[in-house]
């Protein structure tokens, strides 16, 4: 069986709890974006990148994917395309510049049919898969805060979904899923043709056994790849970090050594960018702790205010030397403007910039933000290292700064979340240890 994976995904949090579901079972595995350069990439077992495409157009984002498959897809790669698990962005689009991408292979050699597995619930965060529709703790996707406020089709039905895309699809089922002829159910679908397999998922268990049959599915087809041009099939994996951890739980390897750094003085600057309920209930929570220096910064004052901005940064700056935690909020009153989103972020992320060398340890919620605060920094990576919990990544950035960094996707965790980041970050950076 291959050990090397690709991972693309549509924005950072994504990328990386897909990845450290690799990292916490023996295998080296980062986050990248951009030129990808900062982390040994074509080394690294399994490599995850960030494409940037939460906010692009189907077509952009079909075609930016499609790029970064022909830049970093090396044959011995099995990839995983991850999508949201709320079906944000475009995973429609970029699923089909998937199959596309490696329909040609099959075409110049590399197999004859091209099986997409799709399996996006992520049962630990309450989302789920049942009779082909995405559900969040146990309620259709459609009646959800997250898709209220940012969806891209008309339903959440995955077989619709895809189907925008042109992409053939058979549903399975969890009868099938759980069922004693499940891999050659899967293999008959195969035989059907370029198809994605849509499977139902309640549970860690039912992912387990998806896995499983597909990870032999694509330990076939990686065989007869390397034997030379022929038929077969070309398999890819389509989930989010739910489908990632049972994917890597049937290779895992002993515990790779832990990571040791430097103690750092400065104190952890946490941003939330986040608009979801639970990321403003956990801001709350962690702005009314001790020791937490909180600053509200208004869209009026990033777009509007260089004054105000001027000396926000600046108490962020005095806090930080002095060792404390600093908790930068994006806060906008009223029914927010969500294309104002992308503006603010990279507002603040040339603000905060100068702030970088002093800082001990970062973490953001919203891969938009994490990515733009940690680009501004020089950052090109993180190398990742353990999960605070579902959905939370740790790891140790890459590039010019070297400190312990968490990313969050903003829908994920409960109103604690961010204090439990904050005393994992302050462990790490004072301890000089990830163990």
């Amino acid at each position: 069986m291959a050990e090397r994976w690709l991972i693309l995904a549509d924005d950072l949090t994504g990328a990386a709890d897909c990845a450290i579901a690799f990292g916490r079972r023996g295998r080296a595995a980062a986050v990248t974006w951009g030129t990808a350069t900062g982390c040994g990439s074509a080394d690294l077992p399994v490599l995850s990148y960030d494409a940037d495409s939460r906010g692009l157009s189907a077509a952009a984002a079909a075609q930016r994917h499609a790029q970064c498959l022909r830049r970093l897809h090396d044959p011995d790669r099995i990839l995983f395309k991850k999508i949201d698990s709320t079906l944000r962005g475009q995973p429609a689009a970029e699923t089909a510049a998937a199959l596309r991408h490696l329909k040609g292979r099959a075409e110049a050699g590399f197999a004859g049919t091209v099986l997409g597995i799709c399996a996006p619930a992520f049962p630990a965060t309450g989302r789920t898969t049942v009779g082909g529709r995405v559900q969040v703790d146990g309620r259709p996707l459609e009646e959800a805060e997250v898709w209220a406020r940012d969806h891209s089709y008309a339903n959440a039905d995955l077989a619709f979904v895809l189907g925008t895309a042109g992409i053939r699809t058979t549903a399975v089922p969890l009868v099938t899923v759980r069922g004693p002829g499940f891999a050659s159910a899967l293999g008959q679908v195969a035989a059907t043709g370029d198809v994605v397999a849509v499977c139902d998922a309640e549970t860690q268990a039912d992912l387990d056994r998806i896995a499983a049959a597909g990870l032999r599915i694509a330990a076939e087809g990686l065989r007869i790849a390397a034997a030379g041009p022929s038929g077969g099939l070309a398999p890819f994996f389509v989930g989010s970090a739910g489908l990632a951890h049972a994917l890597a739980a049937v290779e895992a390897r002993p515990a790779l050594a832990p990571l040791r750094i430097a103690s750092r003085r400065g104190g952890s600057l946490i941003v939330v960018g986040s608009l979801a309920t639970t990321s403003r209930a956990a801001t709350r929570k962690l702005a009314a702790l001790d020791g937490v220096v909180h600053l509200p910064v208004s869209s009026e004052t990033l777009l509007g205010d260089p004054g105000e901005l001027a000396a926000a940064v600046a108490r962020v700056a005095i806090a930080i030397a002095a060792g404390h935690d600093v908790l930068v909020e994006i806060a906008m009153a009223g029914v927010p403007d969500m294309a104002l989103g992308p503006r603010l972020v990279h507002a603040l992320a040339d603000a905060l910039a100068p702030l970088g060398a002093a800082i001990g340890a970062f973490a953001a919620t919203g891969g938009e933000t994490a990515s733009a605060l940690l680009s501004r920094f020089g950052v090109d990576g993180i190398r990742l290292v353990d999960e605070i919990e579902p959905g939370v990544s740790l790891g140790l950035t890459l590039g010019r700064l070297a400190i312990p960094v968490a990313t969050k996707a903003g829908a994920f965790g409960d109103a604690d979340s961010l204090i439990r980041i904050r005393e994992r970050l302050r462990a790490v950076r004072i301890e000089g240890s990830f163990s």
